[in-house]
């Protein structure tokens, strides 16, 4: 009744644990970062105040206060009545007040009542720009003693035939 078939197959050894290979696991690659969305402040906005972040952000209203973002764009309809701190900036409109960036494009409408403190400038025909234009200063390296002026004694000692007294010699 119960008669072994010549047809079965052999059974499979499973693995054990000790034999089983080693499959390096990675992790699933992560998806690029994606660029956040810069920040618009259209027109018919008053902002009476500091604006912070570190983002991009647009401004096409007016500004009275500091903006310190990471990239700024002030439209053609856009007023700051501060100063301006970034990374890059690009003005269209009018500003009253220092800008500093590392990067700094005035444009054809631009109207800038300040000094601008920067790496790069550029600026378009037609741009306006009242104050003064300033480099970033690299810090300057603390002087050697050796460096620092130190008063010599002067060749001609005092009271003798060749150096009359009261004369001075540069030395």
């Amino acid at each position: 009744m119960f008669a072994k078939k010549k047809d079965t197959p052999a059974p499979v050894a499973l693995a054990t644990p000790e034999r089983t290979p080693a499959v390096a696991t990675q992790p699933a690659p992560q998806p690029p970062p994606r660029p956040r969305p810069a920040s618009l402040i259209a027109q018919g906005v008053m902002i009476k105040g500091d604006i912070t972040g570190d983002g991009e952000l647009h401004l096409d209203c007016a500004v009275q206060g500091d903006v310190r973002v990471g990239k700024l764009v002030l439209g053609p309809n856009g007023l700051v009545e501060g100063s301006l701190y970034a990374q890059a900036i690009e003005i269209h409109g009018r500003v009253m007040g220092a800008v500093s960036a590392k990067t700094v494009r005035l444009y054809g409408t631009a109207n800038v009542d300040g000094d601008i403190t920067h790496e790069q400038l550029a600026m378009e025909t037609g741009a306006q720009f009242q104050g003064r234009s300033l480099k970033f200063q690299r810090p300057a390296s603390a002087p050697s003693p050796q460096a620092s002026p130190v008063a010599a004694p002067s060749p001609f000692p005092t009271g003798s035939p060749s150096a009359p007294i009261g004369q001075v010699y540069p030395g």
